[in-house]
């Protein structure tokens, strides 16, 4: 009868055509479709490969223990198409695995402060011209950290910064870092914030030469310059750490300052205890009025030109 019906309605071509698509094989059945992959099964997927990538020294390799670098840039919202500034990222720990997460439909950036003060940014600079396969689209911004500019206004996802505040707390240009991290972030951005953090009651001048930071310190400087604090996380906790030692954090591993001595005891304490903090830029918010001008930024460098 549909045949029929197809010869009056539109003549015997188009009810041999009707036919004869009514009679081809679908290319995959219904019951085997695979659902599509949710944004952060693939982000996780893709850390999994970086973080498995052969271009990671070792070294560095054996600190993912303590750094728990997958579920920390899952918590701070990691996604391989954002636009990313890191800020001081010394030898690199981090940026082997952000620029080749983000290679190919994200932007990393590092930003490093002018002029380089020691040889580890140096360092990454020489790492990332010699591999262009993962660090080719990489790029670097060099800021003055008294009046720093990390891009134009509005422009990048995200924000991240590992164990540097405390160095801008003991320098006094924290106030001033914070608030060209707003700057440069867009609205509903995200400022993702580790470091080293005090025991609780412990006053900041106290502590500020030891490493270790007060987490309400370190919050207050967020938002002062704007942020809201969206959620802190004990992923990067370490209860083994008694956050009292004889040359500050610098005591435990990696950085072993009294060499031999108690090394056994400093080993097993393991990196420091510290705090995750993840901050928004609020989606309508009035930028702090000290914050240098998006123009006397420059565009950032492509890494592979540099040496």
């Amino acid at each position: 009868m549909v045949l029929w019906f197809a010869v009056l309605a539109g003549g015997p071509v188009a009810a041999l055509a009707q036919a004869a698509s009514a009679t081809i094989e679908p290319d995959q059945p219904a019951d085997m479709l695979v659902p599509p992959t949710s944004a952060s099964d693939f982000t996780a997927s893709q850390l999994d490969s970086v973080l498995a990538g052969g271009w990671r020294s070792e070294a560095n390799r054996t600190r993912d223990v303590y750094r728990h670098p997958k579920e920390t840039l899952q918590f701070f919202g990691i996604r391989p198409d954002r636009s990313v500034i890191e800020i001081t990222p010394g030898g690199g720990w981090y940026s082997e695995i952000l620029a080749p997460l983000l290679r190919d439909n994200g932007r990393y950036v590092a930003a490093i402060r002018k002029p380089a003060p020691d040889s580890g940014e140096n360092a990454l600079r020489r790492k990332f011209a010699g591999d262009a396969e993962h660090y080719g689209h990489a790029q670097f911004v060099e800021f003055d950290p008294k009046a720093p500019v990390f891009g134009a206004r509005g422009s990048a996802d995200m924000v991240l910064t590992f164990r540097n505040v405390h160095n801008w707390v003991m320098a006094d240009t924290a106030s001033a870092m914070f608030q060209a991290f707003f700057a440069v972030l867009k609205p509903g951005g995200v400022l993702g914030v580790v470091d080293h953090r005090a025991a609780d009651g412990d006053a900041l001048e106290s502590v500020k030469s030891s490493g270790y930071l007060p987490v309400a310190y370190v919050v207050k400087l967020a938002t002062d310059a704007g942020f809201t604090l969206d959620e802190s996380s004990e992923i990067n906790a370490n209860p083994n750490d008694s956050r009292h030692h004889p040359k500050g954090v610098w005591t435990l591993p990696p950085t072993l300052t009294l060499g031999d001595s108690d090394r056994a005891k400093y080993l097993a304490i393991g990196e420091s205890d510290r705090m995750t903090l993840r901050f928004v830029k609020p989606l309508t918010s009035v930028p702090a009025a000290s914050v240098p001008p998006s123009s006397a930024a420059s565009a950032p460098a492509p890494a592979a030109s540099s040496h």
